[in-house]
C-alpha cells in the first residue's frame, strides 16, 4: 500500500464503508451480534416447544390479566397493549430522526422525550406481567412425575359447556389445617434448608376435592381438539391422591402451576433479557434527551447521535415482535 494511499485512511477503501461513518459502523456491528444471540434463545425455545407440544402451556391461558380488572379474563389484551406501544415508541423515535436530520432542536427534544415515556410503559407493564405470572392465580398440584393437575368445572356460555378454572383457596379444607416449621440449616441439618412452605398440603387439597363434588381436574396433555384433557370425577380423585405430590402456586424456576417448567424458565430468561434491552436502551435515549436539551448536538451541527441510538431502539422494537410472535401467539 502506498504512502499517498494510507496517510489520513484507516484502509485502502477509505474510512466510511459503505457510507456511514464509524459510530454506525459499530452500531450495525452490534445489532448484527445481539441479532444471532435473540436467534440462539428463540431457537432453543422453539425446539422445546415442539418438543413438548402435547404438554406446552396455552399462551391464551396463562396470559389473561388486565390491570385495574381483576377477575376479568382477557387473554392477551395486555401484551398486545405492551405492543402497540412499543411500536408507537418506534414511531416516535423515526420522527425524532428525522428532526435531527432537519436540525430541529425542539422536535427532536419532543420526540424524544415521547420514545422514553413509552420505554417506562413498556418496562413498567412488563414488571407487572412478571408479577402477575409469578404470584399466580389459581394454584395447581404438581404430581410425582413433575407434570401439572388444575382445577376446574364446566359451566354453561352461550349454550355450550366451557371449562373454567377454579382457585385451589377456593375448595381446599383449611379446618384441619397443622402449622408446620419450615426447616432451616439453623434448626436442622446445618447443611440443608427448604425453600417456602406451600399454602396447602396435599391432605387440605385432597379432602376439598371430595368436598366439592363439581370440582374436576384438567391435565397438561392437550388433545386432539387442542384442548387440555379434562379427567372424569372418579379419575380426577385418584389421579390426586395417588400421584399428586405437592400444591404450586404461581411460577418460578423449579414449579410453574400453568404447566412445564421449562416455559416458566424460557419466559424468565427471554422476556427479561429482552426487558434489559429496553431497560438500557430508555437510560440511554435519557442521556441522548438531555444531551439535546442542553444543545450539545446543534453545536456539533449533526444529530447522528440520535440516529445511533435509533438503530439500537428499532432493533429493541423488532426484536419483541418475534419474541410475541413466537412465545405468545405460536
Amino acid at each position: 500500500m502506498s504512502t499517498a494511499v494510507a496517510e489520513g485512511k484507516t484502509w485502502e477503501g477509505g474510512n466510511a464503508p459503505l457510507k456511514v461513518s464509524y459510530g454506525k459502523m459499530m452500531m450495525w456491528f452490534f445489532i448484527v451480534s445481539d441479532a444471532l444471540t435473540f436467534s440462539g434463545f428463540l431457537a432453543a425455545y422453539g425446539f422445546s416447544r415442539f418438543k413438548f407440544i402435547d404438554a406446552w402451556p396455552i399462551a391464551d391461558e396463562v396470559f389473561t390479566h388486565f390491570p385495574f380488572f381483576h377477575g376479568v379474563d382477557a387473554p392477551m389484551y395486555y401484551v398486545a397493549f405492551m405492543t402497540f406501544i412499543l411500536i408507537i415508541s418506534s414511531v416516535t423515535m423515526v420522527l425524532a430522526v428525522d428532526a435531527g436530520h432537519h436540525l430541529n432542536k425542539s422536535k427532536v427534544t419532543i420526540y424524544m422525550f415521547l420514545t422514553i415515556i413509552f420505554g417506562l410503559i413498556f418496562v413498567g407493564s412488563q414488571a407487572w406481567e412478571w408479577n402477575t405470572f409469578i404470584n399466580g392465580d389459581y394454584g395447581a398440584v404438581q404430581t410425582k412425575g413433575g407434570n401439572i393437575l388444575q382445577f376446574g368445572h364446566y359451566v354453561d356460555k352461550d349454550g355450550e359447556q366451557v371449562f373454567k378454572r377454579v382457585a385451589v383457596r377456593d375448595f381446599a379444607v383449611t379446618a384441619a389445617h397443622q402449622d408446620r416449621t419450615q426447616h432451616e440449616n439453623r434448626n436442622g441439618i446445618w447443611f440443608a434448608s427448604e425453600g417456602a412452605l406451600p399454602a396447602y398440603t396435599m391432605d387440605e387439597v385432597i379432602h376439598g376435592l371430595q368436598a366439592n363434588k363439581d370440582v374436576l381436574v384438567r391435565t397438561q396433555i392437550i388433545n386432539e381438539h387442542g384442548e387440555k384433557t379434562v379427567l372424569s370425577r372418579e379419575e380426577s380423585i385418584n389421579q390426586v391422591m395417588k400421584n399428586g405430590k405437592l400444591y404450586v402456586e404461581g411460577a418460578n424456576l423449579h414449579v410453574n402451576e400453568y404447566g412445564s417448567p421449562l416455559f416458566a424458565d424460557f419466559f424468565f430468561f427471554i422476556t427479561g433479557f429482552h426487558g434489559f434491552h429496553v431497560f438500557s436502551g430508555v437510560l440511554i435515549n435519557i442521556i441522548i434527551f438531555f444531551n439535546v436539551v442542553l444543545g450539545t448536538y446543534e453545536r456539533r451541527g449533526s444529530y447522528e447521535m440520535v440516529e445511533k441510538v435509533g438503530l439500537y431502539w428499532h432493533f429493541v422494537d423488532l426484536v419483541w415482535v418475534f419474541v410475541f410472535t413466537f412465545f405468545y401467539l405460536v
